[in-house]
């Protein structure tokens, strides 16, 4: 039997497997029957507890979409893979030093039990979000196929992002333009699509079609990138709430030069196992 757990950051939930202390092979087919909602587990991510690859890390840290697909950051899943380590006992740890495909993250569980995480700097140069551009820009025009020219910003915050400004995200045409961003031809490796209210200087509304994913109820690392980018354009503080569907997080970037912080929950729903004979079947 392969155990799991099922956990989740504001409704973005996930499948978490302790890869330390059972042996764990999937394929990309397996993970998929698993991230299905209606013929298996159901998630919007699974994701990896592996042993760390050398001793200035404590863990190593792997996320694969639901598509199967493997990424390099997940804001909402770092938080929930930093509650699991404390909660099952892998660690007594309040910050952990964990190894990502986009460099180590640092999440911290403070005493009321949310979890700031350490998300690194941004990074804008295009080549490196990767996004096709003759230069930096604060923003870019980008033709989205079967609806129109539109503005976005570009950024990495260990995966790509493009945002844009909306004068309602209830009313936003996320489902259109969601899928037509995610595999634009300007984003060589997908891109997630976070479409941003602005409230106040202090507070937005925000909402996120992830590659591979579609539309999820939260994307930590998209709250991250709508905060960085609107901070540039002087059109947010320092310091942001940022309301998504699934709740609220809090996001703090303190200067040009600082990594991004962001706070907030992380909850564990259920254990459970599922037979290694029916994933053979997959």
């Amino acid at each position: 039997m392969l155990k799991f757990s099922k956990m989740h950051g504001l409704g973005n939930d996930f499948i978490v497997i302790n890869a330390i202390q059972q042996k764990v092979e999937l394929t990309t087919e397996q993970i998929r029957f698993m991230a299905d909602r209606h013929f298996g587990i159901g998630c919007d991510q699974l994701l990896l507890v592996e042993k760390a690859s050398s001793s200035d890390v404590d863990f190593r840290y792997r996320i694969f979409n639901a598509d199967g697909g493997e990424v390099s950051q997940c804001g909402n899943g770092a938080r929930c893979f930093a509650r699991y380590v404390r909660d099952y006992g892998l660690t007594t740890k309040d910050t952990i030093a964990v190894e990502t495909a986009s460099g180590i993250i640092y999440p911290t569980i403070q005493t009321d039990g949310l979890v700031s995480v350490d998300m690194g700097k941004p990074v804008f140069a295009p080549e490196k979000v990767p996004f096709i551009a003759e230069s930096e820009a604060l923003t870019y025009l980008i033709d989205v196929p079967d609806y129109d020219k539109v503005e976005i910003a570009s950024v990495s915050m260990g995966n790509p992002h493009a945002v844009m400004l909306v004068d309602n995200v209830d009313t936003a045409a996320v489902e259109k333009i969601g899928p037509a961003m995610e595999s634009h031809t300007r984003f060589p490796e997908r891109v997630n699509v976070g479409f941003m209210q602005l409230v106040n200087s202090e507070t937005i509304r925000l909402r996120v079609f992830e590659r591979g994913s579609g539309e999820t109820t939260a994307c930590g690392t998209g709250a991250c990138a709508a905060v960085v980018t609107g901070i540039r354009r002087g059109l947010l503080a320092r310091d942001v709430t940022v309301s998504l569907p699934g709740g609220q997080l809090h996001i703090s970037w303190p200067d040009e030069n600082a990594s991004v912080w962001m706070t907030g929950p992380a909850e564990h729903v259920f254990d459970g196992e599922i037979a290694w004979s029916t994933l053979q079947q997959i």
